[in-house]
């Protein structure tokens, strides 16, 4: 089965961290809104922590991707071999 989550959660948390770390940029300088947040631009830096972790969770899926096509290039018998903790004939 080809299903791998991390590709979807990296994808929705970039595309969420990015919108926020934007609107924190936009914001930033209304000192009204900074107010609320003790001085700290909040939407900032979430947007950058989720931004961050959107796309190391998409360089995972990329990286377990690739990792995955170079064990299924083995056949059936050396599979259930490996498994049982035989060498291969």
């Amino acid at each position: 089965m080809g299903l791998d989550i991390r590709w979807p959660i990296g994808l929705m948390f970039t595309i969420i961290g990015a919108i926020l770390a934007i609107h924190g940029v936009a914001t930033g300088s209304d000192t009204e809104m900074l107010k609320h947040s003790l001085g700290m631009n909040v939407n900032l830096g979430w947007g950058l922590v989720l931004l961050v972790f959107g796309l190391l969770m998409l360089l995972s899926a990329k990286i377990g991707a690739g990792g995955k096509k170079a064990t299924s290039s083995q056949t059936p018998a050396s599979r259930s071999n490996a498994k049982a903790g035989q060498q291969p004939i």
